[in-house]
């Protein structure tokens, strides 16, 4: 069913297709469409970070950036959901057309730049969700904030998202808001995580509930780097890692007519990148911090892989549009049967 869906939604260009789906998807609840959708659901518990997972496979950031459609997504089989990136107030993102699809690739380059309507509106929405599985919120800083005040905006969405969701992802590694992996060097790094962190127990005290926040990190990195900058996440308190973003490279899609569009490559090319980046991740940080592995993948052997290269979750996001619901099936599957 799902192939004969999206070979309508392909017609369309990206961004429209996105926001048809979502809408479709939402209207169709009516009639369990979702639930049609997913098939059976399938269970490979996980406990994490004081969380339980019914299974390991979540959606990531950036499909339902205002928490918009929660309660349609979350009967489609995923173990949990994030929503984002929000910033703290509304913003359109960068000019159309911002959005290529790379089909022969499984792939597309995005620079959407955190369009978004705010965090209040996903607070709302937060509030008003019936789906009682797990949500991520995945907070952003403002396009015109300068990068040295950007703790500002990271506190302020914070202290608005954390009572109501259940963990907090900070993106420090978009690529399509100036500046912003200029976060992940270790000072900038050190000192926005002593900041957040110090946050985050103040609210755990004030609200009586311990909700994890992680960093999300780039696949674009120096090796040397990524170790000083993996040494400061694992030295912070931070409660775990997601890696990875997008990436910025280009040499698996060369001579592809969207190969030079600017923006960020997610889909099957970012897989040996992302892959790199959580093995490092796993090295340093050692076998008990908490890493979700994104990037890459479109089958079920794919999730295995990153569950060998030491992640204790995963999620999807290109994949899922390329593949459907059932690539959520596949994934638990095969990470079921990976032991």
């Amino acid at each position: 069913m799902y192939r004969w869906l999206r070979s309508g939604l392909f017609v369309l260009p990206p961004e429209a297709a996105h926001d048809v789906a979502l809408n479709a998807l939402a209207a169709g609840r009516i009639v369990g469409l979702p639930r049609l959708l997913a098939g059976c659901r399938q269970s490979a518990p996980v406990e994490i970070m004081g969380l339980s997972f019914p299974n390991p496979v979540g959606l990531a950031a950036g499909l339902d950036k205002n928490g918009d459609f929660i309660d349609a997504l979350g009967q489609l089989g995923f173990g949990f959901i994030e929503v984002g990136t929000v910033t703290p107030k509304p913003q359109p993102g960068n000019p159309k057309p911002r959005m290529f699809r790379l089909t022969e690739h499984q792939a597309l380059i995005n620079r959407l730049g955190f369009n978004n309507k705010g965090v209040d509106h996903l607070v709302e929405r937060l509030k008003r969700r019936r789906f009682k599985g797990i949500v991520g919120a995945n907070i952003g800083k403002q396009k015109d904030t300068p990068v040295e005040r950007a703790a500002d905006d990271y506190r302020l969405c914070l202290e608005k998202v954390y009572p109501h969701c259940d963990y907090v992802t900070v993106n420090i590694s978009s690529p399509n808001t100036a500046n912003l992996r200029a976060l992940q060097d270790t000072g900038p790094l050190r000192e926005l995580l002593a900041d957040l962190t110090g946050l985050r127990d103040r609210l755990a005290e004030t609200h009586q509930v311990c909700r994890p926040v992680l960093i999300k990190i780039a696949p674009d990195w120096d090796d040397r780097a990524l170790e000083a900058s993996l040494g400061v996440i694992g030295d912070s308190g931070i409660d775990g890692l997601i890696a990875t973003n997008t990436t910025l490279a280009r040499e698996p899609v060369a001579g592809h007519q969207y190969a030079g569009e600017a923006g960020g490559l997610s889909g099957a090319p970012v897989k040996a990148y992302s892959d790199h980046v959580l093995k490092l991740a796993r090295r340093t940080l050692g076998p008990d911090f908490p890493i979700i592995g994104l990037g890459g993948i479109t089958s079920g052997q794919d999730a295995v892989d990153k569950k060998q290269a030491g992640a204790d979750l995963v999620q999807i996001y290109t994949g899922f549009i390329y593949q459907g619901p059932g690539l959520i099936r596949d994934c638990i599957q095969a990470w079921d049967e990976a032991g």
